[in-house]
């Protein structure tokens, strides 16, 4: 038996379309990741800077690892139509389940089978929740290069997908790597609302709208909500005009069908912060935890001159983020 072409097998029978494998031992180009720690580039991502050598070296946290496969599974269906002001648009990747569950038992059964298989296979899985750094074993094992907007992009297919990795004991023929094609395409840094991309692959971290709903958790800079547009929880934008995205999205498994792609923001804010957390338990929104998704919420608001009435609701809110985002978005209006 073929160790990899049966690995490629069960993994693609779970639902990966993709799984391509790097050699761990031929390293990461971690400069780029330590320069980008170094310049302050995360933010208060603070656990990217804690988890910077394991990020770097998985021997770490896997000592025998000689094989990094790299697997790929597609989100971001075709994207229903707004339902008009007073609704705010999430991006793709969190429109079902969370993904983290998903994939998760899609590894351990990838893990149980492969154990079947292999005796004597050691495996280590991981989905961005764990110290491993995904885009560039995904750039090493050829699944895609890192495109001007920071994303990890295949030619042709775009970049709406997720990645997983699985640290083997075993030695397995790597893939070769996928050459840059970008070329002279500036899409995705004209479409940014923000500014955000410099055009060199890395991302300015604080004016990125996905970080900025989802990651921080003070209010967000006045000169940058008007540039959120609809955006309450994510962005796309940059995604969204690349070339190599196409006109047909993926089809994607039905947990991650877009159930949540827009929400209804006079609702959010009318609900009870218990109640909020409850809904969004088991899908990406929870990230964001009640009082910033009511923060984005007040501001997409503001932005679209709608909602007074549950804006007056979130100016009572108990967190002055909510509060002081309600009082400027009914300046607004």
């Amino acid at each position: 038996m073929n160790p990899k072409a049966h690995l490629i097998a069960e993994a693609r029978a779970l639902g990966f379309v993709d799984v391509r494998v790097a050699d761990a031992l031929a390293g990461t180009p971690g400069e780029r990741f330590r320069r980008f720690i170094e310049q302050g580039k995360h933010a208060n991502m603070e656990w990217l800077a804690t988890s910077e050598a394991t990020r770097v070296d998985p021997r770490l946290v896997f000592p025998s690892v000689r094989s990094v496969v790299v697997l790929r599974m597609d989100y971001g269906g075709v994207a229903p139509p707004s339902p008009g002001p007073g609704y705010g648009r999430v991006a793709s990747y969190a429109w079902g389940r969370d993904y983290h569950n998903l994939i998760g038992r899609k590894l351990k059964k990838l893990q149980a089978r492969l154990a079947i298989a292999i005796p004597d296979v050691r495996t280590w899985a991981t989905i961005d929740s764990r110290p491993v750094w995904e885009r560039a074993w995904a750039e090493a094992a050829g699944i895609g290069y890192p495109a001007k907007n920071g994303c990890i992009l295949t030619p042709s297919q775009g970049s709406y997908y997720f990645l997983a990795t699985l640290l083997l004991n075993e030695p397995l023929e790597p893939d070769a790597r996928v050459g840059p094609k970008c070329g002279a395409c500036t899409r995705c840094l004209t479409a940014c609302p923000t500014a955000a991309l410099p055009g060199d692959g890395s991302v300015d971290v604080p004016r990125c709208i996905s970080y900025l709903t989802i990651e921080v958790n003070d209010a967000i800079p006045t000169a940058l909500r008007p540039a959120m547009g609809s955006w309450v929880f994510g962005c796309d934008d940059c995604q969204e005009v690349c070339p190599h995205v196409g006109l047909q999205r993926p089809e994607v498994p039905v947990e991650l069908q877009p159930h949540n792609a827009w929400l209804d923001l006079p609702q959010l804010l009318e609900t009870e912060d218990d109640w909020l957390t409850a809904v969004t338990t088991g899908t990406p929104l929870r990230r964001a935890a009640p009082h910033r998704l009511k923060r984005n919420a007040c501001i997409v608001l503001g932005n679209q001159r709608e909602g007074r009435s549950a804006l007056h609701i979130a100016e009572r809110h108990t967190n002055p983020v909510v509060a002081e985002a309600a009082r400027w978005a009914l300046d607004r209006l």
